[in-house]
């Protein structure tokens, strides 16, 4: 560790992507809505958002099942994947300046991750599709990139957190996260890390009321916030 991360807040500042790096989540919700919609169930886009805010279709699947009263066909999950990523390559893009925010943490020596509750494959589309994949790669050409994928559980628990800091060889204490979701704050709280909450489309007061102690609204705060 240099001079300059001794000195600083933080050894590690880990992102969490739909809703933090990439503006996924309207896109995401309004097709979930749809798909839920046309199994049976009664949901308005507002509902299933809250429901699902945070959270992986993958491990609601017995949720689903319980409010439709039936079975799920077969082939539900592969076909939701299809649809949620047919939208995300059409619609994607970036959240507003977080690139500038992320290079210029990074221009403070400070290392970079993402820890998401998403599946990997979902976490690399989106990254390779607004091109901030390169902003997680290391000139080894090593991706510091964790996912649902990767842990026994998903967002809230911090399993993905803690691998992220465990990979990156940093305290989870030294580590800042950055998440928009009160399912994903509570994750990272559980952690032991700080966490830092993006509020440009949630509600700021849900974040803290789970333990986020900064709440920003642009990501050019972000760089400045993080110290």
């Amino acid at each position: 560790m240099t001079a300059a991360n001794q000195a600083a807040r933080f050894d590690c500042v880990i992102f969490d992507c739909d809703g933090v790096l990439v503006d996924s989540e309207p896109i995401v919700h309004r097709v979930l809505n749809r798909v839920l919609n046309e199994l049976g169930i009664d949901i308005t886009l507002e509902e299933s958002t809250q429901w699902f805010l945070g959270r992986a279709v993958r491990d609601e699947l017995g949720n689903i099942e319980a409010r439709l009263g039936k079975p799920l066909p077969r082939n539900f999950l592969s076909e939701w994947f299809v649809r949620r990523d047919a939208a995300l390559i059409e619609e994607l893009e970036a959240v507003p300046h977080v690139r500038e925010a992320i290079e210029a943490i990074k221009a403070r020596g400070l290392p970079v991750c993402v820890a998401s509750g998403a599946d990997r494959i979902k976490v690399k589309l989106q990254l390779n599709h607004t091109k901030l994949v390169e902003l997680f790669t290391d000139d080894a050409a090593r991706e510091h990139i964790f996912s649902a994928t990767e842990v026994e559980h998903s967002k809230p628990a911090p399993d993905v957190y803690l691998l992220a800091a465990r990979t990156m060889g940093v305290e989870p204490s030294r580590c800042a996260v950055i998440e928009d979701s009160p399912t994903g704050a509570t994750a990272g709280v559980a952690a032991g890390m700080t966490v830092f909450g993006y509020a440009a489309r949630n509600d700021a007061d849900a974040l803290r009321a789970v333990g986020a102690t900064t709440i920003f609204n642009d990501m050019r705060e972000l760089p400045e916030l993080i110290g």
